[in-house]
């Protein structure tokens, strides 16, 4: 039955007009049936997040958080689950019945149902390109589907200590290796690309002629540089869109306290809003 009651839930990030989740999320209430829910975005940096959490109120049911928060989010956590402590990123904040926060990872889990909907169950030997926020979940989800070595690509030795502590943690080897080394990763059966726009496009030209499977988490603008050329190739593209909609769904499931969520209905609201834009 269709549920009235008045619930709120937004994402907060920066910048964050560009965000897909108020499509998503808006989708699955119409799906669902749940008229009083509504999901909006807000555009909220490190240090605005603490006062803007506390206060909402009652009436608020969860928060997606973007970049540059999911590290921040952490911190507001009365709980978290143990896979938001182990990459140190959350990106879902759920009220609980104390009225206290929540935080959980679902990119991590996303990333995984994502890859497992194409046929990849397992990676014994992978690649992540980048070591920013999504770049730990990454990991995580490698280590989750049997991954034993991680080849992560960064920029500076300080983003490479932290890549060796998330493997020290999450179980995996994780051996970091310079950006200008990158190109070694495309020859992997799984690749991960977790950087900006722009930043992997480059590699393009690197594709070899068989590739594996690549997952490039963005999604605007799409098809990156990279993931064209590894289409053209024969290769197994993913998309950002793929690890959005999985998330979301996953999102939509702890807020509102009903599963499943709508996948299939969430994700053609998101093609249709990038076709339009």
């Amino acid at each position: 039955m269709p549920s009235t009651d008045t619930r709120r839930a937004a994402v907060l990030g920066k910048p964050v007009d560009h965000s897909l989740s108020p499509v998503l999320h808006r989708a699955a209430y119409a799906e669902l049936g749940l008229d009083g829910w509504s999901y909006d975005r807000y555009e909220t940096d490190e240090v605005q997040l603490r006062g803007f959490v506390a206060g909402l109120g009652p009436e608020w049911a969860g928060l997606s958080l973007t970049m540059p928060l999911k590290r921040a989010a952490l911190a507001l956590c009365e709980t978290a689950t143990p896979v938001a402590r182990s990459v140190e990123a959350v990106n879902t904040l759920v009220r609980d019945a104390d009225g206290g926060w929540h935080g959980d990872n679902t990119d991590v889990p996303g990333l995984v149902a994502a890859l497992r909907e194409r046929g990849v169950e397992k990676a014994p030997e992978a690649a992540v390109l980048g070591a920013g926020a999504t770049a730990s979940s990454a990991l995580a989800a490698l280590a989750s589907i049997g991954a034993e070595r991680v080849a992560v690509y960064v920029r500076s030795e300080a983003r490479a200590e932290e890549v060796r502590e998330w493997g020290r943690r999450l179980g995996v080897e994780a051996a970091a290796r310079p950006w200008e080394r990158a190109a070694e990763a495309l020859h992997l059966p799984l690749v991960i690309a977790t950087t900006p726009a722009g930043a992997a496009d480059a590699l393009a030209a690197e594709v070899p002629e068989r590739p594996g499977t690549l997952f490039d988490v963005l999604y605007e603008p799409w098809p990156t540089p990279l993931a064209a050329r590894w289409a053209e190739r024969g290769g197994t593209v993913l998309g950002g869109l793929d690890l959005l909609v999985h998330q979301a769904v996953l999102q939509v499931e702890r807020m509102t306290g009903t599963a499943p969520a709508p996948l299939a209905a969430m994700r053609t609201a998101g093609t249709a809003a990038l076709a339009a834009r």
